[in-house]
């Protein structure tokens, strides 16, 4: 079946690429969505506890997928800013926060949907430097932050996305903007095992086999036991992007976040949405039969 529907959506990604295995998935799978419209790709920093230059690995592993996805295909760049914010009044200015405004304040596009793989420096820098973004028809979604509820999710404390930048969440939390989030212990449920990677991505070209085996060289430096899963939990992101029916989601409280990244309920009149399931099967297979047939 050919899909002649020319309608698209309009999108930023801010991924954090080089962090972890995933991030490479949730470009792909949106890279190959044609009622996607990409309107740019910021690559963002992760901190400092595995490297001192990671907004410079995340820029080098971007412009890799690129290169692997269409040497051809011109795709808009910007990158985000090389830290954390200072504190909650502090901007970090960046090309990649730039591209945010830019793109928020258009009246002639429609709905913005930016997706945040990573630390939502670069939205609230962009907050920060143009606080009326925060009341055009954007949308921020946001893979990170802990469950709601007293619900228990594994992984290390704080949540990976929130401890690289604490003071961001606070800031777009405490603004007007729409913001989805998808906290760990759904982000988590998107696992594929190393027999599936073989049987629905390696088999695709160059690019599948390049996906499928960096998920196996992060897992074999970074797991202290055997393991042979991983979780795409950026994914989500994307799904949402495409069919924001794909998920189910539920009204909560803003919150703000403690140093130790715990949180607290705040304001009183606004709200998250917060993702409380997602359809996994959609996702995978949407993203397994896009990467098949890129390679046709």
């Amino acid at each position: 079946m050919i899909n002649d529907d020319r309608r698209t959506r309009r999108v930023i990604i801010d991924s954090d690429v080089k962090n972890e295995a995933d991030d490479q998935f949730a470009l792909v799978h949106a890279l190959l969505s044609p009622t996607l419209d990409i309107r740019g790709i910021i690559p963002a920093h992760f901190g400092t506890h595995r490297t001192t230059e990671s907004l410079a690995e995340s820029r080098e592993e971007l412009d890799l997928l690129l290169r692997l996805l269409d040497p051809g295909r011109e795709v808009p760049t910007a990158d985000g800013a090389p830290h954390a914010l200072p504190d909650e009044r502090t901007p970090v200015d960046s090309p990649g926060a730039r591209l945010i405004i830019e793109e928020a304040r258009r009246t002639d596009a429609g709905p913005l949907y930016i997706a945040f793989l990573g630390p939502l420096t670069d939205m609230a820098s962009a907050l920060l430097l143009a606080p009326d973004i925060a009341e055009t028809d954007t949308t921020v979604i946001w893979i990170g932050g802990p469950p709601y509820g007293g619900i228990v999710s594994t992984g290390s404390w704080p949540e990976f996305n929130l401890r690289n930048d604490i003071a961001s969440a606070n800031v777009v939390l405490d603004s007007a903007i729409s913001v989805w989030q998808v906290p760990s212990n759904i982000y988590r449920q998107v696992n594929v095992s190393y027999a599936e990677l073989e049987a629905r991505v390696e088999p695709h070209g160059e690019l599948g086999r390049y996906l499928a085996q960096q998920v196996v060289d992060f897992n074999s430096v970074h797991h202290r036991t055997a393991i042979e899963s991983r979780s795409l939990g950026d994914s989500p992101a994307i799904a949402l992007m495409l069919e924001p029916g794909c998920a189910s989601m539920r009204r909560q409280r803003r919150v703000r976040f403690t140093v130790d990244g715990h949180y607290k309920l705040a304001d009183l009149t606004r709200e998250v949405f917060v993702v409380e399931s997602i359809d996994v099967r959609f996702l995978l297979e949407d993203m397994f039969a896009k990467i098949a047939r890129h390679a046709r």
